[in-house]
This record gives structure tokens, C-alpha cells and sequence, in this order.
């Protein structure tokens, strides 16, 4: 039985999200359709990725995955399908795909889209193309995509004694993501004590399990279910009381002084010693 994904920006308030799966269950009412989330920024590709990739992985090969972020900034001309890792990623062609899948994957096709001028128009058309290369087991017989888009993860930045991270994420409870792996720190780290610092002079020095491993109200650090670092008050709001904020395409891009300040509580250093 064949299983599509939805992840979209689009929030659950009114009736897109169930319109969108309604347009897919009539072409196939065998389909599968699991929802990732429906809460993305329009503004937060690093963060769309981390939530996608990160759960894309756990479902089965052939799986295919539709999202749908910041469509309609420029003008849509074509939605991009690819075949990555055994599975079908289809998404708007703004940087979106490369920023998942961190490299441009060998097979990618193109749907047509020129002229639609709804959502619902256009996830109509998305529809019908993926159920098509379901049915059709691929992308044999599409056309290729040629020329797309490319953005790529924010990655860390070194130092002989340092590395410093971005702010990927903030989850419900103000947990903070950065997006340094378990493998990149200890690479790096090579056995020498620590200092994760933060917000200028709040600091970290130990790796912990999990949660519980700190008392009620402290700091923490510690390797999510991702194998990313994130930093978190055990029971409290790390972002919200330390004034930190995820990655914003649009701030980084303003300029000035007052985005230079929120910059700096977009980013965490990690001192060796």
C-alpha cells in the first residue's frame, strides 16, 4: 500500500490540509497519508529540513514525501520530484529539495504548474503527477528538471579550540537545537574538557544523557534522538527565558544593526580546552 507524507507551513485552521488529502484519496483511495507537520516557517528552510530529513528516514523505501513551503514568494512555475535514498521527495523548486537532501540528487523531474493560481489548484496538479509515478513505480517518463534551485544546511564553523553552531530549532517546550552533530563534537572535542557558551557568558561544560540527569530548573546539554546537540532547562523555556531564536532567512538577509544583534543569539560556541 503506498504511503504519502505531507509537511506544509500551511497550520491546521482551516480546511487546505484536509482539501489537499482529499485531492490525493480520490485519484487513490488505497494511499497512505501521514502528516509530518503542518507548522513549518516560510522563512526557516534549515529548520524545515531538520524536521524533514530527520523524519523522512524512519519511513519505508518508496515512500513518497510532498511539502509545501513558501510556494507562492516568486511565481510557480513547476513543482520538482526527485528520487533520493529510495524514497520521492516533491516540494516547490526555492532551495527547499538540496537543503533536505544536503547534495542535488541524481533524478529529478519537473511538473509542469504555469498558470494555476490557488493552492488547491496546484496541489491538484501535484496529485495527479505523484499518483501517476506511484502507479508507474518512478520517474521513467517525466521530464527531467534540468536547472534547479540550490540552497545547502547551515553547517558549523571551526576553530583549532572552537566550534561554533547555528540555532536549527526551537521544539514546543523551548528546547534548543544547533546544528552540531554528536560526530562533529567529538571529532573535535578530542577528549578535551568543554565550555558550550551562550547568550555571552551563560555556559554548559558537561554532556548529559537525557532530562533527568540534571536537577529541576538547570541547564543541560545532550545529544537528541537526531544526534544533534541541543541545549534545554530541565522543566523550563531555554529559548524564551535566554532570548534565543532559530535561524530567520529574512533577518539574515536585512542587514543592519538590530539584525546583528539577533544574530549573535542565533549562534552557540563550544570552547575546547
Amino acid at each position: 500500500m503506498p504511503i504519502l507524507t505531507l509537511s506544509t507551513d500551511i497550520g491546521q485552521r482551516d480546511f487546505l490540509v484536509g482539501a489537499i488529502k482529499g485531492q490525493f484519496l480520490s485519484l487513490d483511495p488505497a494511499l497512505q497519508v501521514c502528516d509530518i507537520t503542518h507548522q513549518l516557517s516560510q522563512t526557516n528552510f534549515p529548520q524545515a529540513a531538520y524536521i524533514c530529513g530527520n523524519a523522512f528516514r524512519y519511513f519505508p523505501a518508496g515512500t513518497h514525501h510532498f511539502i509545501l513551503v513558501n510556494v507562492f514568494e516568486t511565481p510557480v512555475t513547476h513543482l520538482l520530484v526527485a528520487k533520493f535514498n529510495d524514497q520521492f521527495i516533491t516540494c516547490p523548486d526555492n532551495g527547499l529539495l538540496t537543503m533536505i537532501t544536503a547534495e542535488k540528487p541524481h533524478e529529478i523531474v519537473r511538473i509542469p504548474a504555469g498558470g494555476q493560481r490557488t493552492l488547491l489548484e496546484l496541489t491538484q496538479l501535484a496529485a495527479t503527477a505523484i499518483t501517476r509515478i506511484i502507479h508507474r513505480g518512478g520517474l521513467a517518463g517525466e521530464v527531467a528538471a534540468g536547472e534547479i534551485v540550490e540552497k545547502y544546511p547551515l553547517r558549523p564553523t571551526y576553530g583549532p579550540d572552537w566550534i561554533e553552531g547555528q540555532i536549527l530549532f526551537i521544539d514546543n517546550f523551548e528546547n534548543v537545537v544547533i546544528n552540531i552533530t554528536q560526530k562533529e563534537f567529538n571529532d573535535h572535542c578530542k577528549g578535551r574538557r568543554f565550555k558550550i557558551v551562550f547568550k555571552r557568558n551563560e555556559v554548559i561544560d558537561t554532556i548529559s544523557d537525557n532530562y533527568a540527569a540534571v536537577p529541576e530548573t538547570e541547564k543541560l546539554a545532550w545529544f537528541n534522538s537526531a544526534g544533534y546537540l541541543e541545549i534545554a532547562l530541565r522543566n523550563g523555556n531555554m529559548a524564551g527565558l535566554f532570548g534565543l531564536q532559530g535561524f530567520n532567512e529574512q533577518m539574515q538577509q536585512s542587514g543592519g544593526s538590530q539584525s546583528h544583534n539577533k544574530w549573535f543569539y542565533q549562534t552557540v560556541r563550544v570552547f575546547f580546552e
